[in-house]
C-alpha cells in the first residue's frame, strides 16, 4: 500500500490492517519517514526521530502472537517532550535539559509500549509546557499547518501538527491549563484532557498532584478513545491512578448514547472574552446537539472564582518543582516561566489555603450542576490561531490579559473542577482556520464525554480534511 494511502487512514483503520496482517509496523514506519521528509521542515512538529529504536521494537513485536501485541498492535505513536523515553533524547523544551538521554521511560510511555505502541519521535513543547505556543530555544517554533505564519497553540502543539500532517496517526499530550485542547482547537483534530488518575504518569516530583494530566490526542474521536484504552490503568509508580473501568472506551464510543439536557455557555458564565466570530461558530456546533434530539440550555456551573483557584495553585506548583532550576539555571529559563515560579515563591499560607477552600466550594457547584446536566459545551479557545510571532495571545474583544496564561481561561475552568473535557473540531473561521468545541463531562465521566464527541463527529465529520499539507500565509 502506498505511503501516502497509509498515511491517510485514521488509527483505528491502522490497527484493523496490523490486525489482518495486511501491513505491518516496518511499513507504517517506512510510510512515516516519507511523510516526515515532506512536510516537517515545514512545521518542525518532530524535532527529535528513533527509527532505529522503533525498528528494534517492531522486530519484538513481530515474534510476538497478535493476541499478546496489546490493543495497538504495533502502531508507531508519537511522545510529548515532557515524558521521558528511554534512550532517546527528552529536553522538556529547556536548554537546561538540551543534552539529556534518560535511561527509563515515564510510566505514560512504558503503558503505551505494553499496549503495543512503537515510539518513533518526540514532538515539540514549550520549555516545562508553560505557555500555550509551541516555541524553545532547543528546536524553535512549530507552525500550524493550516498557516504557517500562526501558532498552533500549546503546550502539545508538537503532537497537534503532527497529527493534523498526517506524520502521527496517535500521539501524547499532557494538559493542565488547556495543553491538550488548546493546540487540537488550533489544529483541528481531537485532544482529551482525562480525569487525573485516569492516565498513570511519573515518577514525578509531585506526586499527588491534580492539576497536570497525561491524555490522547488523534484525527478522530473513535482514534481517541482507542489511544485512551492504551494509556489508561492503574500503576504503584503514579498513587493518584486509578484501575481500567469494566467497559473499553472504544466500546463506549461505538455504542454512543445522545445526552439528555446539555448546558451550552460561549463565555462559561462571563468568565472570559471570545472573539465574535469563535462565538458564532460554537454556537452553531452547540445547537447541533438539538438535531441530535438533546435539549440544549443556556448555562453554567459558577466559575466566578476560577482565576484565584488556578493562578494559585499552578504558581504554587511551579515553585515546588522548579525553585531549583531557578536558582541554578536562572539566565537559562524563559521569562515566563520566571514569573511563574517567583509568584509561587512568594505565595503566603493564606492565599494557598483560600485557593484550596474555593476548589473544594468548585468542584461541590460543579458536582451539584451535573445532577441537571449530562455536559456542558463551549468554545476550547476563545480566538482562532494568533501570529506565530505573538508569545501569547495578548487580548481578545477588546480585553487585556493580565498575564500570558489568563487567555485560557475558557478550558482551565474545568482543570480547577478536576473533569474530563475534550476539543472536538467545530468548524473553520472565514479565512480557513480551525475552532474546536470543547465538551466537558462529569466526574470520571470519559464515557459519556467520547460517546457524545462520536454522535457530534457523525453529525458534523472533519476527518476527511486530514491530513493536511502546509500552508503558507494567505496573500
Amino acid at each position: 500500500m502506498p505511503a501516502s494511502e497509509l498515511i491517510a487512514k485514521t488509527a483505528t483503520e491502522i490497527v484493523a490492517l496490523l490486525k489482518s496482517g495486511e501491513v505491518t509496523t516496518f511499513d507504517l514506519l517506512d510510510a512515516l519517514e516519507v511523510r516526515i521528509a515532506e512536510v516537517e521542515p515545514a512545521v518542525n512538529a518532530l524535532p527529535t526521530l528513533c527509527f532505529e529504536r522503533a525498528r528494534d521494537r517492531a522486530k519484538t513485536l513481530g515474534a510476538t502472537p497478535m493476541a499478546e501485541r496489546g490493543v495497538l498492535a504495533g502502531l508507531p505513536v508519537a511522545i510529548k517532550d515532557l515524558l521521558n523515553v528511554a534512550g532517546v533524547r527528552s529536553t522538556q523544551g529547556s536548554p537546561i535539559f538540551a543534552d539529556t538521554v534518560p535511561d527509563s521511560s515515564d510510566v505514560a510511555v512504558t503503558t503505551l509500549e505494553a499496549a503495543g505502541g512503537v515510539i518513533y519521535a518526540k514532538s515539540n513543547t514549550p520549555e516545562f509546557g508553560a505557555g500555550a505556543n509551541t516555541f524553545n530555544e532547543v528546536f524553535g517554533a512549530t507552525l500550524n499547518p493550516w498557516d504557517t505564519s500562526k501558532s498552533c497553540a500549546g503546550s502539545s502543539g508538537g503532537s497537534a501538527v503532527a497529527l493534523a500532517t498526517g506524520t502521527a496517526w496517535l500521539a501524547s499530550g499532557s494538559d493542565l491549563g488547556g495543553s491538550l485542547r488548546n493546540p487540537a482547537s488550533f489544529c483541528g483534530i481531537v485532544g482529551l484532557r482525562p480525569t487525573p488518575g485516569r492516565v498513570a504518569h511519573g515518577p514525578g516530583a509531585l506526586p499527588f498532584g491534580s492539576m497536570s494530566v497525561e491524555g490522547p490526542m488523534a484525527r478522530t474521536v473513535a482514534d481517541c478513545a482507542l489511544m485512551l484504552d492504551a494509556m489508561s490503568g492503574w500503576s504503584p509508580v503514579d498513587p493518584m491512578s486509578l484501575e481500567k473501568p469494566a467497559q473499553s472506551f472504544v466500546g463506549s464510543t461505538a455504542a454512543a448514547r445522545k445526552p439528555k439536557r446539555v448546558a451550552f455557555s460561549v463565555d462559561l458564565g462571563g468568565i472570559t472574552p471570545v472573539d465574535p466570530e469563535v462565538a458564532t461558530i460554537i454556537e452553531r456546533a452547540a445547537r447541533r446537539f438539538e438535531e441530535l434530539g438533546c435539549v440544549v440550555e443556556e448555562a453554567s456551573p459558577d466559575f466566578s472564582d476560577v482565576q484565584l483557584i488556578f493562578q494559585t495553585l499552578r504558581a504554587m506548583a511551579f515553585a515546588t518543582s522548579k525553585k531549583d532550576l531557578l536558582v541554578r539555571h536562572r539566565d537559562k529559563l524563559k521569562p515566563e516561566v520566571i514569573w511563574n515560579i517567583e509568584k509561587g515563591l512568594a505565595l503566603t499560607t493564606e492565599e494557598i489555603a483560600a485557593a484550596e477552600l474555593a476548589r473544594g466550594r468548585l468542584y461541590h457547584r460543579v458536582r451539584a450542576f451535573y445532577e441537571t446536566y449530562d455536559l456542558v459545551l463551549s468554545p476550547a479557545t476563545v480566538a482562532p490561531p494568533y501570529p506565530i510571532e505573538q508569545r501569547y495571545l495578548e487580548e481578545c474583544n477588546g480585553h487585556r490579559f493580565s498575564n500570558y496564561i489568563e487567555w485560557c481561561t475558557v478550558a482551565y475552568a474545568f482543570t480547577c473542577a478536576g473533569l474530563p473535557a475534550i476539543s472536538v473540531p467545530a468548524g473553520f473561521t472565514e479565512s480557513g482556520l480551525p475552532v474546536g468545541l470543547q465538551i466537558a463531562g462529569p466526574p470520571r465521566g470519559e464515557a459519556a464525554l467520547l460517546s457524545a464527541a462520536a454522535l457530534f463527529e457523525q453529525a458534523a465529520p472533519w476527518a476527511h480534511t486530514l491530513p493536511v499539507d502546509p500552508r503558507p500565509p494567505r496573500a
